[in-house]
Parts: structure tokens; C-alpha cells; sequence
């Protein structure tokens, strides 16, 4: 049973094409106010379970709730509580950055103010440029604009920094901080795993369309994935030591050399990536069967694999809705 206390509670969640699995049982609870990364390689099942959740695709089995509605019934008012942020824009820039945020927010029934939103996204000086004109770091910060433009309870984030300069960034970064302080909930998904680090609150990854782990951002993986590393170099040969009492290792390795400096010594202790790369790759070695996502296209944005339309196209590009879903 979903939680109803849940931003988005999913049970058992699959998805089928014919012989090809996407989604084998995913089941997870994103809290309100929370910002979840949802991790995986290319091909996890990232992206289906996603846009199940926008109300994008249809579900084989299981149940979803999100913002207390299942997302393949969700209604215009639904829909106007979601923030949806792609991975690029099909914007024409032909507007400017005001005219483009005043256009959509009159899609909504309480957006935020305009204004507001140019200045959350620190694009008061650009406001009326027109947004083909903009860098590639304004225009991410146009979509993001036009993802919280609505209002919304809930936004999702698809690789928003993807192509960032590591200055424009941590400049997202920011922004994205100030929308959680609004409580706003925040579903990410990135490759960055920096990024999930240091925005998120929980992560969960998918691997071969099956939810391997989840927790805490600095508790992904167990006490014994995040033990410290020792390592030093002696009588020319790399050497290491994984310890629960790195200082007591390297007090003992420079007592043994003299009370000399130790070659090549240092303490890692494993961050995020290192982790969810073990995690992988110990979920691919147990289950060796290769899963791909579907191709894209098409028939990859239908509720069905034989290409016949179940349910909403993903036209939006950025913020919710666009003009076609408003007049569905």
C-alpha cells in the first residue's frame, strides 16, 4: 500500500514491453520538502520510472501515487502542481525571458509572480533578452524558471547541470538550495554524483531496473562501504588497506619508516561515486542479464510499445504544462 503521507510513494512499481522488462518491482517513498537523487547507469530504468511518474507513460503493474494522485490519472489541477525540467530545451527563443515566464504563467491558476521568479533565477539583468540570445547557462536557468513559474508542490530536475561550466554550476546549485528552503519537494536525476552529494537529502539508485539501494546520502551502501582506504607506496610497490582506524595505521607505517614521511600515503575515504559504483557493479555480477531502456522516439514517449498513444505526449520541454496539455 502507497504512503499517504508520501510526495510520491511507489509500490511495486513494473514495466513491461512484450519480453523486455524496464521496471521489476520498484517500490519507494519520496517525503515532502525532501530532495531525492535517483541514480543509475544508462538503460537502469531511470527515465521510464520517471515519466510514470509525470503521468508520461503507463505502468505494467504496481502502484504510484504522487502528490496523493495516481500520475496516470491525473487531471489539468494535478498537473499544475508539477514542475517538470528536462534534460534540453525545444524553446524557440524567440520571446524574451520575461515575455516567455508571463506566457506560461498564465497556464496556472496560482503562479508565482513573475518577477519573483526572474529574480529567484538571477536573470534580473537579462530579463529582456531574448533567450536564443542567452548563454547555455541563462538558458538552463530559463527552464528552471519556467519549471517553478506554476507554483509547484513537486519539481522534477532531468540532469539540469549537464554541459555546465563547474562555475555555472555551483551557481544552480544555489538556486536549486533556495527552492528547497521554499519546500519545495525535488525529484533529481544526474550523472554528477557530486551533484546528488550535495543536493540531496536521500538517494536511491536503479540498476537493471531494480531499486539496489536507498537511504541517506551519507548513508548509501552501509558502515562497510564506507570504511577509509590507507594507502602508501613501499619498496616501490603500490600497497592498501582498508581500516576502520586510518590514524592508528598510519601512526604504525611511519613508526615502521622512522618516523619519515610515508610514500605515496594517504587516507580515502569513499565519497558517493565510489559507492554507488560498487553497488553496481555488484548488482551487474549477481544479475549479469543485460537491461536496456526502450529506444528512444516515437514510440518511447507512448504508454505502449506498439507505439499507440495511452496517454499524454511528453511535448513540454521545460516548466509543466504547455498549450496543448492545457486545452486536453
Amino acid at each position: 500500500m502507497t504512503n499517504p503521507d508520501a510526495a510520491i510513494s511507489v509500490r511495486d512499481l513494473r514495466k513491461s514491453y512484450g519480453k523486455f522488462t524496464a521496471l521489476d518491482g520498484v517500490s519507494f517513498d519520496i517525503h515532502p520538502g525532501e530532495t531525492f537523487a535517483l541514480l543509475g547507469p544508462n538503460g537502469a530504468g531511470k527515465s521510464t520510472a520517471i515519466e510514470i511518474l509525470e503521468g508520461y507513460r503507463d505502468r505494467t503493474s504496481g502502484e504510484a501515487r504522487v502528490l496523493g494522485v495516481d500520475p496516470g490519472a491525473g487531471g489539468l489541477d494535478w498537473k499544475a502542481r508539477l514542475g517538470i525540467v528536462l534534460q534540453s530545451t525545444g524553446e524557440s527563443g524567440n520571446a524574451t525571458v520575461r515575455e516567455q515566464l508571463a506566457h506560461f504563467a498564465g497556464f496556472y491558476p496560482n503562479p508565482r509572480d513573475v518577477d519573483e521568479v526572474i529574480a529567484a533565477v538571477g536573470l534580473e539583468e537579462k530579463q529582456k533578452t531574448l533567450i536564443r540570445k542567452l548563454s547555455g547557462g541563462q538558458r538552463r536557468r530559463v527552464d528552471v524558471a519556467l519549471g517553478i513559474i506554476g507554483n509547484p508542490a513537486l519539481l522534477f530536475l532531468d540532469e539540469p547541470t549537464t554541459g555546465f561550466d563547474p562555475e555555472s554550476r555551483r551557481q544552480f546549485w544555489q538556486l536549486i538550495r533556495g527552492l528547497k528552503t521554499d519546500g519545495t519537494t525535488i525529484l533529481l536525476t544526474t550523472h554528477y554524483l557530486d551533484e546528488a552529494a550535495t543536493l540531496g537529502d536521500r538517494a536511491g539508485i536503479i540498476a537493471g531496473g531494480r531499486l539496489i539501494d536507498i537511504g541517506e546520502i551519507d548513508e548509501i551502501g552501509g558502515t562497510e562501504a564506507r570504511v577509509p582506504v590507507v594507502r602508501w607506496v613501499a619498496d616501490g610497490v603500490a600497497r592498501e588497506q582498508r581500516t576502520t582506524t586510518p590514524a592508528t595505521l598510519v601512526a604504525e607505517l611511519v613508526a615502521a619508516n622512522g618516523g619519515a614521511e610515508v610514500p605515496g600515503l594517504e587516507v580515502v575515504r569513499p565519497s558517493l561515486e565510489d559507492i554507488y559504483l560498487e553497488l553496481v557493479a555488484r548488482h551487474e555480477t549477481a544479475f549479469p542479464e543485460h537491461v536496456e531502456e526502450p529506444p528512444s522516439g516515437k514510440n518511447a514517449s507512448t504508454g505502449s510499445a506498439t507505439g499507440v498513444s495511452t496517454g499524454p505526449t511528453r511535448e513540454v520541454s521545460t516548466g509543466s504544462a504547455t498549450e496543448k496539455e492545457i486545452a486536453r
